[in-house]
């Protein structure tokens, strides 16, 4: 989900662009996903980055759609975002964990596309309920 006024001409609001839901820690099987539900944006995905703790190891290219897709990882990714990267612009996505309840995950999404919203994402997974604070 992302915030409206999100596109490759518009810079966006606050620290995260929208939030992706990814159902596993499995990058491999979840990127394709998320590539195809951001080609109306992005047009074709060329790069994700990550962080190599919340991750882990995994292959640093994968095919969507016959086109390549470069997965890099990073010790300094803030941990709970994703960086995806299309020919022209990039955006920054809130990671909602996998684990998530569906209340708290849903209103997490919505914080995250909120287009006044400025948290940062570890604000707005505490805001959503996802996360305690602590």
């Amino acid at each position: 989900m992302l915030k409206p006024d999100t596109s490759p001409t518009v810079a966006s609001t606050g620290q995260v662009d929208g939030a992706w839901w990814p159902r596993s820690r499995n990058l491999t099987a979840e990127i394709p996903v998320l590539a195809k539900a951001l080609a109306a944006w992005l047009g074709r995905v060329e790069r994700v980055s990550y962080n190599l703790a919340v991750w882990g190891d995994t292959v640093r290219r994968i095919r969507v759609d016959g086109a390549p897709v470069r997965l890099a990882g990073y010790r300094l990714q803030d941990a709970d975002t994703v960086d995806v990267l299309g020919h022209t612009h990039r955006i920054t996505l809130l990671v909602v964990p996998p684990e998530a309840t569906e209340v708290a995950g849903q209103r997490a999404m919505a914080l995250a596309a909120d287009p006044d919203n400025t948290d940062g994402p570890a604000e707005l997974l505490i805001a959503s309920g996802v996360r305690e604070r602590g």
